[in-house]
């Protein structure tokens, strides 16, 4: 727990030495390295990133007092990454590669062909199965999209439906969380416009911000209720704040560090609520979530095009729209975030982090699904250690 309470001041200090040396009115550079702490840390102050690095060297020097394994080299690649943040923010050269591999924690760069292909394949026989067939893929996909499309009044009503359903299904989720709060837990759909997010949840004010100025399918805004809060961002954050304030969860645990190594694991839980509540039953449900998915490796494919391979956005955005079976137009407006420093490794976060947690997920039996829970969402993690402690004996599992 020392540990931890040494390392959330330092990350503190380390996001107010940031947003001091970066007073830039975007919203997402007034986001900050911490855009939600769910506890109060008093920061440590450094005057210079070279402080920050040197805090952060001496607590590393001392990961053999860790409490367990799994909090020990959770300590191990959080602190590093922090490292690797600090590296970029000073301008020293550090590649793209080497920000993925320390910062988000993950060794995947350019997303396998075989990969798309078979996200592909799955949405054409989805769309068959649905009765749209006759053309390509693009052309059957659009026809679908056309008749599945919510016109946009009632885009925020349909949201805060989906979100009443996906709570309605969180009985067994609330019960091994230990979480009976979940029913009395809610959080308001917002419109925005012009904003570099199709959704956020703005957790201390209890709003899921939607941009309405992009398209949504029912699919769209029912995974887009179970990512932003049940069981998602709003259900993990209540549930760290809860545990925290009951010194259940060391106080680093109170904060969401951007482009960090929790932010996999962080987005990976909201991209497998639908799993989670066995929620994906109807042919749409199982286009949708391939198209999901499909999208998000994408975005992927063109960060590393972009910022791996230095190739220019007008360049890579077509080809990413036409696999994306998404208009130039978008697409490009979803790639907005390649521009923002801080925020580039984070949409691996995404496809990655979904990724990680289903391979865990899926390979856990039904009788220790509720154990899984706990241990996720009771604990800090990366991709790996969330794959090699789960795995190990069960001294590291809460």
């Amino acid at each position: 727990m020392e540990l931890g309470g040494e390392l959330a001041a330092i990350t503190a200090g380390l996001d107010l030495l940031y947003r001091s040396r970066n007073r830039n009115a975007g919203i997402l550079d007034a986001e900050g390295l911490i855009p939600v702490a769910v506890a109060e840390v008093p920061p440590q102050r450094f005057d210079s990133y070279e402080e920050a690095e040197a805090a952060l060297l001496s607590l590393r020097d001392r990961l053999g007092q860790a409490e367990t394994a799994l909090r020990r080299d959770w300590l191990d690649e959080m602190s590093d990454s922090l490292l690797a943040l600090i590296a970029t923010f000073r301008g020293d050269p550090i590649s793209f590669a080497e920000r993925l591999e320390r910062q988000i924690r993950v060794a995947i760069r350019e997303i396998p062909e075989e990969i798309i292909a078979g996200y592909h394949e799955g949405i054409r026989e989805a769309l068959d199965e649905l009765g749209f067939r006759g053309g390509n893929l693009l052309e059957d996909f659009a026809r679908w999209e056309q008749q599945a499309r919510i016109p946009s009044s009632k885009v925020l009503d349909v949201l805060a439906e989906f979100q009443r359903q996906a709570r309605a299904r969180c009985g067994a989720l609330a019960s091994a969380l230990k979480a009976d709060w979940v029913d009395g837990e809610w959080i308001k759909p917002v419109p925005q416009r012009d904003v570099p997010y199709s959704a956020y949840c703005d957790f201390p004010g209890r709003q899921v911000l939607l941009n309405i100025d992009f398209p949504y399918t029912s699919f769209g805004l029912k995974h887009l209720a179970v990512h932003e809060a049940f069981p998602g961002h709003l259900v993990h954050l209540k549930l760290r704040e809860r545990r925290v304030a009951e010194g259940l969860m060391p106080l680093d645990a109170a904060q969401v560090v951007t482009s960090s190594a929790s932010s996999a694991i962080f987005e990976g839980i909201a991209d497998n609520g639908l799993q989670f509540l066995d929620w994906i039953e109807t042919p749409e449900d199982h286009l949708g979530h391939l198209l999901q998915r499909l999208r998000s490796a994408l975005r992927c494919r063109a960060a590393w095009q972009v910022l791996g391979e230095g190739r220019s956005l007008d360049e890579v955005v077509p080809d990413i729209a036409a696999a994306s079976l998404q208009s130039p137009g978008v697409t490009r407006s979803r790639l907005a975030f390649l521009r923002h420093e801080l925020r580039a490794p984070f949409v691996y976060a995404y496809w990655c982090g979904e990724m990680a947690v289903d391979r865990v997920w899926s390979r856990t039996a039904i009788g220790e699904k509720g154990a899984f829970w706990n241990y996720l969402y009771g604990n800090m993690h990366t991709p790996g250690t969330l794959a090699a402690h789960w795995n190990s004996a069960g001294s590291d599992r809460i």
